[in-house]
């Protein structure tokens, strides 16, 4: 069990934890961790963060966040793909080749994690997004159990000080597919 902190919209937080409406799954082709709901996970600060700066730069020209705010959740990641563990790196290195092999099959060409304009951080991970699709994909058509969650850390930002190993934004991203999971949202 994790508590995890989703930044959005003050009505989105007060309808959640209101249970005026569930769980809402992101399938944008570039989605860190695949699709699903995503938590930051254990630091409230960082989603709010991430809340301001979807209200401050939206995507074609509207954002959906008028009012920052952050629902926290009560969080079991089930069956996980935790990217942090030697035996999910290794299932996620054997999606790429399948994904590689499909790709050539068809004729088509490979996705790249690309930055913002200007930066230098993957923000929009189409490939990332593509391989842990295709492992998913390869465990429903291979009637393997489905992963409940993705878990994955992220070193983002600018360096903390001179040859750092750390960033200014190194946090750590949950995606939740199965919202029976999520068992329970509250205002933190």
């Amino acid at each position: 069990m994790i508590v995890g902190f989703h930044g959005c919209d003050k009505s989105v937080r007060d309808q959640l934890v209101n249970r005026k409406i569930s769980f809402k799954r992101s399938e944008n082709n570039y989605d860190w961790l695949g699709h699903g709901m995503y938590f930051w996970d254990n630091d409230p600060e960082r989603a709010l963060e991430f809340a301001r700066f979807k209200r401050d730069h939206p995507q074609k020209g509207r954002s959906n966040i008028k009012t920052p705010a952050v629902v926290a959740a009560v969080i079991d990641l089930g069956l996980c793909l935790d990217l942090v563990n030697s035996n999910s790196i290794r299932l996620l290195k054997v999606a790429y080749e399948i994904l590689v092999q499909d790709i050539k099959k068809n004729g088509q060409e490979l996705q790249k994690n690309k930055p913002l304009k200007g930066g230098a951080d993957l923000i929009f991970r189409y490939l990332d997004c593509a391989v842990i699709e295709t492992l998913h994909d390869y465990r429903v058509k291979n009637n393997l159990p489905t992963f409940d969650s993705v878990r994955g850390v992220f070193w983002e930002g600018n360096d903390l000080y001179e040859n750092a190993g750390f960033k200014e934004k190194n946090h750590i991203q949950i995606c939740i597919r199965n919202p029976d999971c999520i068992k329970g949202f509250f205002i933190p």
